[in-house]
């Protein structure tokens, strides 16, 4: 993760505040601002070790009940501006219920993009300062469900952000971070961890220390991350898998999400 000491950050959905303390530890004091998903009496009966209190005795200041995808959660800033926003292995929650899952008419997938979606349009628009890097960071993984969101694609289609590239993201860079389960006080299984890069600006030197991968050059399927194709017959086998259809049915519900909003 390509982050400077005296950048202005911060951090989104960050579970247990774990990762928000061990970011502390690598910026000038002043230069965090931690939030969570989660109430306090939430957090403290979801998780029995989290770092909220000692965040708070360095002063840094936790917003709770911070909703991505809710402007009004974003209005809770106050006006702060930053650097760089973080939101690490992003997910949505589980449904609360058979009756919710059966209200909700988007895909789970379609809500997952919807979500990271409005966490870039409003990162830019509510949190970082124009005259800084604009930086809205997205920490992945490249296993299902999360490797079907096309994030390199789609994801800012009709929006003014770029995206730039990705690094590899290294877990012990970050001393006491816990990957934890969306919805309870379990941790996730440590798989390698990828951070997306996104911004209002072009970047073109940060652009030259980010990855671009290989599926998204050509004789490639970028939507499915497949590739090189060997042949012709190679390709077309590809078209007419099963993988295919259903990265092609997730893409053509987001692009009419899109459509529609």
């Amino acid at each position: 993760m390509l982050i400077e000491p005296d950048w202005r950050v911060l951090t989104v959905g960050d579970g247990d505040l774990s990762f928000s303390l061990s970011l502390s530890k690598q910026l000038k004091p002043g230069h965090l601002c931690a939030s969570i998903y989660d109430d306090e009496a939430t957090l403290r009966s979801k998780y029995q070790q989290h770092a909220l209190d000692e965040l708070r005795a360095q002063n840094v200041p936790v917003l709770t009940e911070f909703d991505v995808n809710n402007q009004r959660s974003w209005a809770a800033l106050e006006g702060r501006q930053f650097d760089a926003v973080i939101f690490q292995f992003p997910l949505i929650p589980a449904f609360t219920s058979k009756q919710a899952f059966d209200a909700q008419t988007l895909s789970t997938n379609t809500l997952n993009r919807r979500l990271l979606r409005n966490f870039v349009d409003f990162s830019h628009r509510f949190a970082l300062d124009s005259s800084g890097p604009m930086l809205a960071l997205v920490t992945s993984k490249d296993v299902k469900p999360y490797c079907e969101w096309n994030l390199e694609g789609s994801l800012c289609d009709g929006l003014d952000y770029q995206y730039l590239g990705q690094s590899d993201f290294n877990i012990n860079a970050f001393e006491g971070y816990r990957i934890r389960n969306v919805d309870r006080d379990k941790h996730v299984k440590d798989t390698s961890g990828i951070t997306y890069y996104w911004s209002a600006k072009p970047h073109a030197r940060l652009r030259q220390s980010l990855n671009q991968p290989p599926y998204l050059t050509h004789n490639h399927c970028a939507m499915c991350r497949a590739g090189p194709f060997l042949s012709e017959q190679d390709k077309q086998a590809h078209w007419g898998s099963k993988k295919h259809a259903m990265m092609h049915k997730h893409e053509q519900d987001w692009l009419a999400y899109l459509k529609q909003h």
